[in-house]
This record gives structure tokens, sequence and C-alpha cells, in this order.
């Protein structure tokens, strides 16, 4: 049986609307949940008697983060963390539980069918998978127009011809408009779902993993391809992906992601350069360099354990289970996403702007548990 996301008005009653703060960001996210509801109990929990209790997953759980205009967000983290039901909600491809994500300041998690169809065009999205995304029934060019003609853009040759410029913008010969998906390779079929995208003039694009599925070398071309079009088209991007090294190479910040919360945000080259959250570090480590002595003297950071289930998430800090720098009180208190250095955001109770560095922390200490308290109680 598929699992549902939770559906708001069965299960809870929703809070009042809220209004971003005054500022230029073309998306704001505030308090963003996506729990699916899989059932009560365990075949188990049913032969032997027990009380069957509803599991939940909590695949977004209390995200909160604004994209500005012609930025690319980069969202990294292992794969189950929820970066694409992250995405998906954003455009209401899936339901969210609860919270709020404002498109120049109109609340699309609010937003009936209706009009929620309209925001479409300015909201696309680029999947993962270049071929399972794309109907093998159609042509490319019923597959690129079939936006334009959804939202009556154009029609007849004016449609034509717009479905050819459009093929000729991602480097694909408008010659080979009449033919189907199996007849292209993955990097070719991906062009397709960007061109697909582009068509009706978006504002924002979610790019859920878009080069994890093709060939390293043809990698670099569809990103490089990414990049121009959003230099020519003002584009935004929230750039899905588990790739370090993508993630680097197009962001202009990154925002990493474990077990359904955000933990650290900053700018691409200091994320990078200078990690707080140790599971940032360990992430980071993992990258290789293609410099043979650098890679040789560098130190990996390996992780114990396995994530925990989104079914049943530890308490406290969800990373506590797996940190080396744990302490008691990692697993009482939830840390906040708080400011440590300029622009530079991290979820951890052992740090604070007075002492960002966790290897220079007092053991036992938590600097930052306070603040996390005040938060909490507020």
């Amino acid at each position: 049986m598929s699992s549902q996301p939770i559906d708001n008005a069965a299960n809870q009653q929703m809070p009042p609307p809220l209004q971003p703060a005054e500022g230029t960001e073309l998306i704001a996210i505030r308090d963003l949940k996506v729990h699916f509801d899989l059932g009560g109990g365990t075949f188990l929990d049913k032969l032997v008697g027990g009380s069957p209790v509803r599991r939940v997953v909590k695949a977004v759980d209390g995200v909160s983060i604004d994209i500005y205009p012609g930025e690319t967000l980069g969202l990294v983290g292992e794969s189950g963390c929820g970066k694409s039901t992250l995405g998906r909600a954003l455009l209401r491809l899936t339901e969210p539980t609860a919270g709020h994500v404002f498109y120049r300041g109109r609340d699309l998690a609010r937003l009936s069918r209706g009009a929620m169809r309209e925001q479409r065009k300015h909201l696309q999205m680029i999947f993962q998978d270049p071929y399972a995304s794309l109907n093998p029934r159609m042509t490319v060019g019923q597959i690129i127009g079939e936006p334009i003609e959804t939202f009556r853009l154009a029609r007849g040759k004016e449609a034509d011809q717009r479905v050819q410029e459009l093929m000729e913008t991602v480097g694909l010969n408008k010659r080979f408009i009449k033919r189907y998906p199996h007849e292209f390779s993955g990097g070719q079929r991906q062009r397709i779902g960007i061109a697909r995208a582009l068509a009706v003039e978006p504002e924002f694009i979610v790019a859920d993993e878009p080069i994890s599925a093709l060939d390293v070398s043809i990698q670099a071309q569809i990103m490089n391809l990414m990049e121009r079009l959003q230099r020519q088209k003002n584009l935004t991007y929230l750039f899905i992906s588990h790739d370090l090294r993508a993630i680097r190479h197009v962001s202009d910040r990154v925002a990493v992601m474990y077990l359904g919360k955000l933990v650290e945000i900053a700018d691409a080259k200091t994320i990078y350069d200078e990690p707080l959250m140790p599971y940032t570090k360990a992430l980071i480590s993992a990258v290789p360099v293609p410099d043979p002595e650098v890679e040789a003297s560098r130190q990996r950071v390996v992780l114990e354990g396995d994530v925990p289930s989104p079914i049943n998430p530890p308490p406290g800090c969800r990373f506590h289970t797996r940190c080396p720098y744990a302490i008691p009180a990692c697993q009482e208190v939830i840390p906040p996403l708080a400011e440590i250095k300029p622009n530079h955001f991290a979820a951890c109770s052992r740090i604070s702007p007075e002492q960002p560095d966790i290897d220079r922390v007092a053991p036992g200490d938590a600097p930052g548990l306070r603040d996390a308290q005040n938060i909490i109680g507020s």
C-alpha cells in the first residue's frame, strides 16, 4: 500500500496565515512539514494483540529558508534525508502537511488547485530520471509543446516555431522534433526535460538530481547549460544533489539537510572551506580532491552507524546518534538553526557565535544550549 501525505484538515487545525519578513526573497519557506501516514502498526503488532500505533514518516519536519532571485541554492544530504520531498512540496507536487511556501508574497500551500495551476507557469521542475519523466508515446515536439498548449501561450505555427527555438536553446537539433525519447541519449533526454521546463518561461526551477543519472562526461555539459540559461533568462534554481562536487560548482549558497531538517546554511565557498557541523565536515571529507598529494594528506571523517528511521527519529538533535561530539544534552534539546558567523547558520548545541569551532569546545560544554532552550520555550 502506497503512503499518502497526511491531510491537513483531517489531522490538525491549521494556524493563521503568516507573512514573511519584508525583503528581497523570491521563495520564503516557513516551518514546512511533509509527513506520510503509513497506517497503524505492523502485522506482528496485530498478531501479538498489541495496540496499533500509527506510523508516520517525517520526511520534511520544520524547514525554513529563503531563496533569492537569480541565485542557485544547493540542497545536499544523504539519500533519504528529504531533499526531493522538500523540492516537490515547494511546487505542491507533494502536498505539505503544514507550514507555508511564499512565492512573491503568495502562500502556495494555501492556494486552491485552480490558483496553483496558474502559478505553475512561474514554477517548474527538472526531474532526476531523464527517461522516466518523458512520455515514451510522445515525440519531442509534443513533449516540449505540451505546456505551451496547456497554458495557451501559442498555437499552430507559432507554437511549432517556439518548440524549435527551445530545442536549439538547449543544444538539440530542431530536425529531431519528430523523434521519440528512446532515440536519444541520456544527456539529450535531460536537455529535452530542461526545454520542457523552460517552455512556459518560468522564474523558479527545482532541479531534482538533474545529473545523477548521466555519465560523468555529460554531467559538466548539463551543468554548464543550466548556468548559461540562468544568466540568459535570470532563472532561480533549487539544485538538489548528493554530489558535493556538483553542488560546489553550481551553487551560490548551500543548505545541508539531515533526516528532514536543515542543519547548516552558508555560501558555497564558506561551507566547503569552513564547515561548522560535524555532519557537514563528514560529507565534505568524502569528496575526492584531484590532487594526489593533497588527497593523500587529507583526513577522512567516517561516521559510525546508519541514518535513523524517519518513522521514529531520535529525540533532541537528530544527528546525536552518529555525532562524535555528542553529549547527553544533545539527546534532550532540539538545536535551532542559529547564525554562528555572518550569514553562516548551523544547528548545533555544542557551538555558538563566541565559540564556533567544535574542536575547541570544552568536553561536555554546550554554549549553544541556552539559545536552543529559549527558542523552544518561546
